[in-house]
């Protein structure tokens, strides 16, 4: 089934035509007024050398003044194989496409609300034919019943005509064109956007990132720019304070050689206080007993940070890079 996008908003063409395999793009005088676009000659001549098939309007009276109006927009120097005249039903407008045909111009007869108009531009070797699916259920009738019809008709007497379904305002209605067959459809980038959608895949897809991102991170790579760091002469209090500053739930205790002296946590600080009460914030950090951190080389992939997380139960890991600290990774960090 060949895919148009339906426009006439040049960021809207070149957002969709970037995909690289979309067919073509029909546009309407109406969609040109709603841009504000006054030079339609410049907006036609415009939009041919972006898509690969364009579909423009040929209006007339008359069968000759369409046909006059066909051949005036190809001196503008449009490409016939790559041109369609879109004209709508009539007697003057089936007239006017069988003359197109004849001079071997490709034609697209539109706003087609009935079997029979249908049936007409057919027989008059329409290249496309094209019921406009939204309007009509608009207004009350059964406009999948009608493309369904068409569609039979031309697979039953074999015309070489497609089906274009058009007036696309749902995702459900691309996937009723799917099904009933057609050989065209024509889409708003607003609908096309949502095509790829859909929320399982999503989920799927965040979940491939977030693996794929535990099995190729370094653990140096994920900490924080901030290294919460205080020396052993630093009193509590100052500490809460750099743990606030900071945002961990815990801070790396160092010795004045560098050296690790411990991990002060957030729950150390609870048992500390319910123990010791307010007097224990002016103790140094060199003063506390500390038993062994829980710690993961800078070299280590994320997919082992996840399994020491697992496996403690901890919120916080401190980092070393040849056993001396250089900062700390969080486990919100593995989701990042």
């Amino acid at each position: 089934m060949e895919l148009y996008l339906d426009s006439a908003n040049l960021k809207e063409i070149e957002e969709g035509f970037k995909l690289g395999f979309l067919n073509g793009l029909t546009t309407t005088p109406t969609f040109m007024q709603r841009e504000g676009i006054t030079d339609i000659d410049g907006m036609i001549v415009k939009l041919s050398k972006m898509v690969p098939v364009l579909q423009i309007e040929a209006l007339g009276d008359t069968a000759e003044e369409v046909l006059a109006e066909a051949k005036r927009q190809l001196a503008l120097g449009l490409d016939p194989t790559k041109t369609v005249f879109k004209i709508p039903v009539s007697l003057e407008g089936v007239r006017a496409c069988k003359m197109l045909r004849n001079e071997g111009l490709l034609v697209n007869v539109h706003l087609v609300y009935t079997l029979q108009q249908a049936y007409m531009a057919m027989h008059a070797g329409a290249t496309y034919v094209c019921p406009l699916v939204g309007r009509l259920q608009d207004q009350g009738h059964d406009a999948l019943d009608l493309v369904a019809q068409i569609v039979d008709a031309v697979d039953h007497y074999g015309y070489d005509t497609k089906v274009m379904f058009s007036s696309v305002r749902t995702l459900e209605h691309v996937r009723n064109a799917l099904n009933l067959g057609v050989h065209t459809i024509t889409v708003p980038l607003k609908v096309m956007k949502q095509l790829t959608e859909n929320h399982f895949t999503t989920v799927g897809t965040d979940q491939f990132i977030r693996d794929t991102r535990l099995m190729t991170v370094r653990v140096k790579e994920a900490i924080n720019a901030v290294n919460p760091v205080v020396g052993s002469d630093t009193n509590l209090a100052e500490a809460i304070i750099k743990m606030t500053e900071y945002g961990f739930g815990a801070i790396t205790v160092v010795n004045a050689d560098g050296s690790l002296k411990g991990v002060f946590t957030d729950g150390d600080l609870r048992r500390k206080m319910i123990s010791d009460g307010r007097d224990v914030l002016s103790k140094k950090m060199g003063d506390f007993v500390y038993g062994d951190a829980v710690s993961i080389e800078g070299s280590a992939l994320l997919n082992d940070a996840a399994s020491l997380f697992k496996s403690t139960k901890v919120d916080t890991i401190l980092v070393t890079e040849n056993g001396k600290p250089i900062g700390m990774i969080d486990i919100q960090d593995l989701e990042d």
